[in-house]
């Protein structure tokens, strides 16, 4: 079972908000978050931005072609992705990433650090503002969730804050086309995210399933409105495990399915550790970015990116 989340309940009782957000990232690691704090227009607008660039011609988005950075960002073609790294299939989903903006003289840039280019955007008006707009509010409402889950494991309120004021956290537009009827069709294989959370939010077309542990495949349940969150595997590696970043995958659907994924990652040079009072560390200390990159290098084929 996957708890329903009221996020008014962070504001009227936070350590209740708390235990309840805490319970649920320790059980499935997912849990459905209504009453958020990111406008419904701008959720709205989003989809429709979305929309409009994944039905541009492919030359057009070959423009923005995620190949053409080292970064991450841009347009992701059908195939380019195999998350299931014990399956030979692809992924049949197209996206679109953006990350934290910024400028072509920004020092960060300049030399090239990991993950610090310029985004790619599209000929669309009004694109670029609606994404930064979304972006902003989104890992505004992610910071919020990591007051509580510092209340949960007995820290400091704002703990986590200093963490994700530079972030590597990235904006992604997707579109899962039909079911077609290939062998071993899939739209999105089995994985688990990687950085701290991820607030998915969907147009409600069915497809998504989570693999709790010792369970087999389970339907992840529609609220209109609600954000899905899932914890990532640095979150879980960062609470020593008592967080549970819990396997999911999105089977082809019927229709076309459209969502919108936020995943918050901490900044660049935070050291991702076990927090205190998690008990004898698990994992070796990493900076976040090190961590990231690791998993991304097994997600696409480096040749990709020469």
């Amino acid at each position: 079972m996957i708890p329903i989340l009221d996020f008014q309940q962070h504001y009227q009782e936070p350590l209740g908000f708390a235990a309840n957000v805490g319970a649920a990232c320790r059980d499935t690691g997912f849990f459905l978050l209504q009453n958020h704090s990111v406008p419904d227009v701008l959720c709205a607008e989003v989809f429709a931005q979305a929309d409009a660039f994944f039905a541009l011609p492919q030359p057009e988005k070959e423009k923005v072609s995620i190949l053409n950075t080292p970064h991450f960002r841009g347009w992701g073609r059908a195939g380019i992705e195999s998350l299931d790294e014990n399956r030979p299939e692809v992924d049949t989903k197209e996206t679109f990433n953006v990350g934290l903006d910024l400028a072509l003289d920004d020092p960060r840039v300049i030399a090239g650090a990991p993950f610090r280019g310029v985004n790619q955007w599209p000929n669309l008006p009004g694109f670029a503002d609606t994404m930064l707009d979304y972006y902003r509010s989104a890992l505004t409402l992610g910071i919020d969730l990591h007051r509580a889950f510092a209340r949960d494991l007995g820290l400091e309120i704002e703990h986590f804050t200093q963490c994700f004021h530079d972030p590597l956290a990235a904006l992604r537009l997707l579109r899962y086309p039909p079911l077609t009827g290939g062998v071993n069709e899939i739209g999105a294989g089995a994985h688990t995210d990687y950085g701290a959370i991820t607030l998915l939010m969907s147009d409600g077309e069915p497809g998504l399933q989570v693999r709790p542990r010792g369970q087999d495949w389970v339907d992840v349940p529609n609220v209109k409105g609600a954000y899905i969150v899932n914890i990532g595997d640095c979150l879980m590696r960062w609470t020593n495990d008592i967080y549970i970043s819990t396997p999911h995958r999105v089977l082809p659907p019927k229709r076309q399915r459209r969502s919108v994924a936020m995943f918050i990652e901490a900044n660049p040079d935070t050291i991702v550790q076990a927090l205190p009072g998690t008990g004898t560390p698990k994992y070796a200390p990493i900076r976040a970015a090190d961590y990231l990159m690791s998993r991304l290098d097994a997600t696409y084929s480096p040749k990709e990116f020469i």
